[in-house]
């Protein structure tokens, strides 16, 4: 994966989200310990994170706090997070496919670091369209392949963005209880073992 998938689910999220900014996004996401609000600020926060994390190498030594403030309004939370996923993509685009950067479930390259922005991006707009009762529905293909990178194990199935989302403890499938404790690949797909990893 790379900066054009990033940019892609950005758009997405904005596409969903826009037509909403003058809604009330302080109400509570259902299951969640988030507001729309703060949700949305989450997402763009991601990318951020991994932007620093794909440029300052595997070890976790830096000292960086980044946050995007949840009681900003709907509008410039929603330019964070689209200006977050142009920064993220950007310095994936710009490193060579071999770079490692520091990620707690294994270092990253720069496929990793796109993919888990756009998993970020993606099922969290899901949550705050959620919470504004709303229903969000990317495109099949870009959840295919953030399935297919970040959870290898899981087949997609006919429909990879629900398998994507139980995939993230969002919902339940057909004979498939929510995942709890789930985590992802994120280091290179080429040193993963064929196996399910442990629980978070």
């Amino acid at each position: 994966m790379r900066g054009d998938d990033v940019r892609a689910a950005a758009g997405m999220a904005m596409s969903q989200l826009q037509p909403h900014a003058l809604r009330d996004w302080s109400v509570s996401v259902p299951g969640l310990d988030f507001t729309v609000a703060s949700v949305v600020a989450h997402a763009g926060q991601g990318p951020l994170w991994y932007a620093l994390d794909l440029t300052g190498g595997p070890a976790d030594d830096a000292a960086f706090e980044i946050k995007i403030r949840p009681d900003a309004g709907p509008g410039a939370l929603l330019r964070s997070l689209r200006n977050a996923a142009h920064l993220c993509a950007t310095t994936v685009d710009s490193l060579p496919v071999t770079a490692r950067g520091f990620h707690p479930f294994g270092a990253a390259d720069p496929s990793g670091f796109a993919a888990m922005a756009c998993g970020e991006i993606l099922v969290h707009t899901y949550d705050a369209a959620t919470g504004l009762g709303e229903d969000f529905r990317p495109d099949q293909r870009l959840a295919r392949r953030v399935l297919t990178r970040l959870f290898p194990w899981h087949a997609p199935g006919a429909d990879a963005w629900a398998t994507l989302l139980w995939a993230h403890g969002r919902l339940d499938l057909p004979n498939a209880p929510r995942q709890r404790d789930w985590r992802w690949h994120s280091a290179p797909i080429a040193e993963w073992d064929t196996t399910m990893p442990g629980k978070a």
